[in-house]
């Protein structure tokens, strides 16, 4: 197992500034650190990525869509910038020598059309998925996308959902990822979505039930760790909480409050305790 920590609890855009704060992630025992890829400057995560390897450190990312550019939009135009957006994303992640790019980029995060997804709407997000994966094989990148409960977004909220959306993509690149606290919403049988995804599951965010530290809250954390072990999990868990560092993304997230101590606090003993989650089982 290799254990991260989403970079998105202190920056939406992590700078020099942000290194000491990974080298004390690093001597904490973390695998690895999760990068928020908004600002999508080829060249600045070029140079941060030499900065992480230089600590023998693993690195995933996180990008999100916005109305912009949506791909699941009725205007082609906009579902080309989607698809454009998210390659110049895995572009990035190939500079920064990111392994797995993650996040909601099927669809405009926050933004909701009153129902489910149409016909129309889960083809054409097929297809602009379709292109990515194609663009993540040759940069050498696995996508984890990731569905969001149904305050988030309404094109992907279960785990059957995104498998389902992924296997009809169908291409080595693109898999899925699973999430604590959406799951903790979204699903009736915490043990059955993972299985449902089991076949195509590359990635996990540990995610507590108030976003805070995981372990304390209530996520039925025995149910998820139990069901990771029967399926034969053994990639990524990464820590994914949110703090008052992103007012950008306030709106989606929900979060108005500070629910911990402090970040390195919340970063050492979410690490502690999925360890001990994996210790018990594999």
């Amino acid at each position: 197992m290799k254990f991260g920590m989403n970079l998105l609890l202190w920056s939406g855009d992590p700078d020099d500034a942000m290194l000491s704060v990974i080298e004390e992630l690093k001597g904490m025992g973390f695998d690895g650190v999760e990068i928020p890829l908004f600002n999508l400057d080829v060249d600045k995560w070029a140079k941060y990525g030499e900065k992480i390897k230089a600590m023998d450190l693993a690195c995933t990312a996180v990008t999100v869509r916005n109305l912009e550019d949506n791909p699941i939009s009725p205007d082609a135009a906009v579902r080309a910038k989607g698809v454009e957006m998210n390659k110049k994303a895995l572009d990035c992640c190939e500079a920064l020598g990111a392994e797995t790019l993650v996040g909601p980029y099927h669809s405009a995060i926050g933004h909701f059309s009153g129902a489910g997804p149409t016909e129309d709407e889960w083809k054409w997000g097929v297809d602009s998925m379709s292109q990515m994966a194609e663009h993540a094989g040759k940069v050498n990148v696995m996508l984890g996308v990731e569905a969001l409960n149904r305050f988030e977004c309404y094109f992907l909220n279960t785990h059957r959902d995104s498998a389902k959306f992924v296997r009809e993509v169908n291409h080595p690149n693109c898999k899925v990822m699973y999430d604590t606290f959406h799951s903790n919403i979204e699903e009736g049988d915490l043990a059955q979505s993972l299985r449902d995804c089991s076949d195509v599951l590359h990635h996990v965010h540990i995610s507590e039930n108030d976003r805070s530290t995981p372990g304390t809250g209530h996520i039925h954390w025995d149910t998820n760790f139990d069901a990771l072990k029967e399926i034969g999990y053994d990639g990524w868990m990464v820590i994914e909480a949110f703090g008052l560092a992103l007012p950008e993304i306030a709106a989606a997230t929900k979060i108005w409050r500070k629910m911990f101590d402090t970040e390195l606090k919340l970063a050492k003993d979410g690490l502690a305790f999925m360890k001990q989650e994996v210790a018990k089982r594999w």
